[in-house]
């Protein structure tokens, strides 16, 4: 048996752990393991290497990915397609693994649905697939801000100021929620709520009032321009608002411990599921490992934690 691997979309702390599992799994089970550079890309240009356990070497630390990632629209056209699956048939691959977010899991489902056996495993540090408690890169992400606010807070204590500090996840706000509640933000602005600029400006004037030296808020990419929020919160409370964009930090970095066991466990599944011709999506629910098929995982809708935000609001006075 043959099984490809290939990491797609935007790359994710943990994306070399799970890489690391699916080689070792497959040389454990007696199977070939190929290694694709640049994702649906190198698909396409049928970039295959073939891998051992040299190749996966001292990489479970590392960030990014050893089998580099691309955003691919020649995939998403019919030709490009139909040469992605000529490859797989070329180097006679009975399965592939794909590592990436929402749409790198989209595109296995279109490989999936022209007969290919493929195994999806989330890496995203958005964490905006619906059907998975976690992706693989969220936590370490949520970590990387979480330490990059601890920072901010010095300085912006000691001149006395506000700072916007706005992170990733597109339309999920789930990294400006759980950073917010992990590094003790006053306040987060996330596209799942409406944005109440009056009520944030209200707390911060309140905490001001009683000597606070600093106010910090959490803004998620997805709901605007942080620099028009910070100018009118300033002109709202007085306050001096600086604006941090934390950018590509978050995604780089050694993976958390969680990440690093998530894609251990997943890796070592999708060899497993492969290996019984399954073609799934994997994921973690409840504290455990799960499968579930294509056709589910895009009709599952995301629930916000609200009981999270809810704390914040509580504790952050």
């Amino acid at each position: 048996m043959r099984i490809a691997i290939l990491t797609s979309g935007g790359d994710a702390p943990g994306m070399n752990a799970a890489i690391r599992a699916v080689t070792r799994t497959c040389i454990y089970e007696g199977i070939e393991v190929f290694g694709i550079s640049g994702g649906y890309e190198g698909l396409i240009d049928a970039k295959f290497e073939k891998l051992v356990q040299s190749s996966v070497a001292d990489i479970i630390q590392r960030g990014g990915t050893i089998l580099s990632t691309s955003r691919s629209e020649r995939f998403m056209t019919e030709e490009g397609l139909e040469k992605a699956i000529n490859s797989l048939k070329i180097f006679e691959i009975d399965a592939l693994i794909v590592l990436g977010g929402d749409g790198s899991l989209c595109g296995a489902k279109m490989l999936r649905d022209r007969g290919v056996n493929v195994i999806g495993i989330p890496c995203s540090i958005d964490n905006d697939l619906a059907y998975t408690d976690f992706t693989i890169g969220f936590m370490t992400a949520v970590e990387t801000v979480t330490e990059a606010v601890s920072h901010i807070r010095d300085t912006t204590e000691a001149h006395g100021r506000a700072n916007v500090v706005e992170v990733m996840g597109r339309d999920c706000g789930d990294i400006a929620l759980y950073s917010g509640v992990s590094s003790g933000a006053e306040s987060i602005i996330v596209p799942e709520i409406p944005l109440d600029i009056n009520e944030i400006a209200e707390k911060a004037i309140m905490g001001k009032n009683r000597g606070k030296k600093h106010h910090i808020i959490l803004m998620a990419e997805g709901c605007g321009s942080a620099f028009d929020f910070a100018e009118e919160f300033q002109k709202l409370t007085g306050i001096d608002t600086r604006v941090t964009v934390l950018g590509y930090i978050q995604r780089g970095g050694a993976p958390s411990i969680f990440d690093r066991i998530l894609a251990s466990e997943l890796g070592y599944l999708a060899v497993k599921e492969a290996k019984a011709g399954r073609s799934l999506a994997l994921g973690f629910k409840d504290g455990k490992a799960i499968s579930r098929d294509f056709d589910e995982i895009f009709e599952v809708k995301k629930v916000f934690r609200k009981d999270l935000l809810d704390i914040l609001k509580t504790v952050s006075i």
